[in-house]
Formats: structure tokens, sequence, C-alpha cells
């Protein structure tokens, strides 16, 4: 009987761990692009009029172009199950070199189907140069974009308002940032006289937005840091850096309370490392 070299079965196994584990790395990665995760939080807050105890808000960004199944139903069925009250959207839904207006159209087409979907622009918007053929597409799916100027909501006797400013790539470069955010939140806060909630997408800008007295702001942007990693949190992050400050949760500046989203899609960087794509879930009560 013919025997088997011993060594042919070292180069066998040896090929069945290289194989498995090249198999593992690629679903894990996969995984980390593609598996949205649904994380929430509950923020109690002084001044919100007791009305709005109980608020449910949806907050999504940074899309860039992605799909997520077919008609987007891995994000649609999430945001359906969670029950929100509005949903937020926080730029970046298009990237600058591969577009993807479509598959963020179909999106918020389909969330403006279940709560009102408030809608802000983000770098990439200014850097495609497509925002004036964009936005009447996403007011024909009843998205509300708001440029600079706030919403009004009511409950009862209570009000509060959202308000959203353009992020500042829709400028001209020879405007500072800081004065153009200011002038922004000037014309976006005027008329307003109570609880205010901003969309902006450049969280690092916390400064400027509490600076206002905003209350509560929403932001994307950091896309979580891209990688991310225990005790460290984002390695790196657009506007802030290495070990940036602001990429995911909730953090507190002054009176002003901000809630980051890790995103959703990619852009320069393609993969995510222990930093799956989020829906945040924010409820909203009153101390």
């Amino acid at each position: 009987m013919e025997t088997i070299p011993q060594g042919v079965f070292g180069l066998r196994k040896f090929f069945v761990i290289f194989l498995s584990t090249i198999i593992l790395l690629a679903v894990f990665l996969y995984g980390e692009n593609n598996l949205v995760a649904v994380n929430y939080l509950t923020l109690n807050l002084d001044n919100l009029p007791a009305a709005f105890t109980g608020l449910k808000i949806v907050h999504l960004s940074d899309l860039h172009g992605k799909s997520f199944g077919q008609g987007q139903r891995g994000i649609v069925q999430k945001v359906e199950a969670a029950q929100p009250d509005l949903v937020v959207f926080t730029g970046d839904l298009i990237d600058r070199q591969r577009g993807g207006a479509q598959a963020g159209l179909e999106l918020l087409e389909q969330l403006a189907q279940i709560a009102p979907v408030y809608y802000v622009t983000g770098n990439h918007e200014g850097w495609a140069g497509t925002f004036d053929a964009l936005r009447p597409q996403l007011e024909k799916r009843n998205v509300k974009v708001l440029s600079n100027t706030h919403h009004r909501l009511c409950r009862g006797k209570d009000t509060i308002y959202i308000l959203g400013i353009d992020d500042p790539a829709l400028q001209p470069k020879s405007y500072r940032q800081a004065e153009l955010v200011g002038a922004e939140l000037k014309a976006a806060l005027e008329g307003t006289d109570g609880f205010t909630i901003l969309l902006a997408h450049r969280p690092e800008l916390i400064d400027t937005y509490s600076h206002f007295g905003i209350d509560l702001v929403f932001s994307g942007h950091a896309h979580g840091g891209q990688i991310r990693l225990p005790l460290v949190g984002g390695l790196v992050a657009p506007g802030q850096g290495f070990f940036p400050r602001y990429t995911s949760g909730l953090y507190m500046h002054g009176s002003s309370a901000l809630v980051v989203s890790r995103g959703l899609g990619n852009s320069v960087f393609p993969q995510r490392l222990f930093n799956r794509p989020e829906i945040v879930v924010v409820t909203l009560n009153r101390n």
C-alpha cells in the first residue's frame, strides 16, 4: 500500500487553516461595513418643554451613496421598528467621487413615509457641486431641507425648534469657517424663542453651536473615527485629525448636548474596524 508522506498532511493542514482564516477575515470585514447597529440614547434635559417628553428621534448621517440591500431595507426596516417621531439626517447623503444620489433619495423617500424627515447638507454635497439639482428631488420626496432656517414643532401649548445650517463647503473658501457658521446660525435662529435642536454636519464646531445657546446638536462627519480601539476610541476623523474628541455618542459642552453619529457609509478609507454603521435612536425626557 502506497503511503502519503507526512509533509503532505502538514501542507494540507496549513492550506485549510490559511483559507479558513481568509474566509473568516472577509466575513468579519464585510460585517463591519454592512451590518447596521441600532444604538439607543436617552437624554434628560432640564429645559425641554414638558409636552415633548418621550420624543423619539432617529439620527442618520454620512450615507455616501451606499446601499444596504434592495430598497435600502437594511436601514428602513430598523428605522421602522424604532417607531420614531422624527428622522434627522446630518449630511453627506452622497459622495463626491461616487455620487450615489439615487441610493440616498431612495432611502429618504421611504423614511419620509415612516416619520417626518429633516435634512442638512454635508461637505460632500458642497464638494460635488450638485446640491442645486439634488434639493428639489429631496423636497419632491417630502424631505424637509433645512438651509440656515428652522422648523417649528408644537405639542399642545409647547413649542420646540429644529434648526439646520448648510455645511461650510457649500460656500466659497474665502469665508472663515467660524464666522460663516456664526452667520448661518444667526439666520436659523431668527424668530425662535424656545428649546432648539440643531442639525449641523461638523461636530468639531461645537464651540460655535454652544456659544449661540443651542440646546441639542446632531452631527456626523467623523465616521466614528473610522477605526475604533478599546480605551482609545476613534483613530482619525475629518476636521479633527488623529485621536479625535467627537466621534460617537453623547457629549456635553456647557449647556449644549451633542450627539454624534458614526454614520452609515465610507468615503476616502473604504473599511471600518470595530465601528459598524449605525442608526442612533434618541429619546428626549424632561428632568
